[in-house]
């Protein structure tokens, strides 16, 4: 069986220890591809953002916080790269440019607050497949074929947050599969396990 690295939920980027920059990201998308690759029988080790679920059973999982600590704990799981990597975390693109160790006091903030680029994960870490998400609310497909090219992807899994059932926070989603040769397989809306069966299958399909 093959080995796959999976992240998922949102990442937090603090302001002070009680203010934090984040999305609505629950997830959910990335615990059931977890759970989906541990049905087959495959390692995994399941990286996770500030998020109230409970792991799958037979999955290893690292929890962690910001974006940049994502990166760390994918990297250390990647190790030698011989491995699938499925990027379902809503991680966040920017961060405070400080982090101060108490809490800012109100009438002592400034208006304007100071951001520097987080790193790019899924384009950044080498392994032998990668998979990614691209949760887009206009331009889909065209946002969605740009990612997959640019970041080297076997695949890409787009939707639309905004479709009723496939957003943030739901047990369902509506998905397109874009592949690296271009074809494009779009899925009816389903739950969430079931589409993470069927990325779990395409990955296997690659070896």
């Amino acid at each position: 069986m093959g080995r796959y690295v999976i992240t998922a939920g949102p990442t937090r980027e603090h302001l002070d220890p009680v203010r934090f920059l984040t999305n609505p990201s629950t997830g959910k998308m990335g615990f059931a591809v977890a759970r989906a690759a541990a049905e087959r029988g495959h390692d995994v080790a399941l990286i996770a953002g500030p998020v109230a679920l409970k792991t799958p059973k037979g999955v290893r999982r690292i929890d962690v916080t910001s974006a940049r600590d994502m990166l760390a704990a994918v990297e250390d799981a990647i190790g030698d790269g011989d491995c699938v990597f499925v990027a379902t975390a809503a991680v966040a693109d920017w961060r405070p440019a400080s982090c101060a160790d108490r809490k800012l006091k109100k009438g002592l903030m400034s208006d304007t607050i100071k951001l520097v680029r987080n790193p790019d994960i899924l384009k950044g870490v080498k392994c032998r497949h990668k998979i990614g998400f691209a949760a887009e609310t206009n331009d889909v497909m065209s946002e969605a074929a740009r990612k997959c090219r640019e970041k080297g992807l076997a695949m890409i899994v787009a939707n639309d947050v905004t479709e009723k059932g496939a957003g943030f926070g739901t047990d369902t989603n509506r998905v397109t599969f874009l592949k690296a040769d271009g074809s494009v397989e779009r899925l009816p809306l389903m739950s969430k396990l079931a589409v993470a069966r069927r990325i779990v299958r395409f990955a296997e399909g690659l070896a």
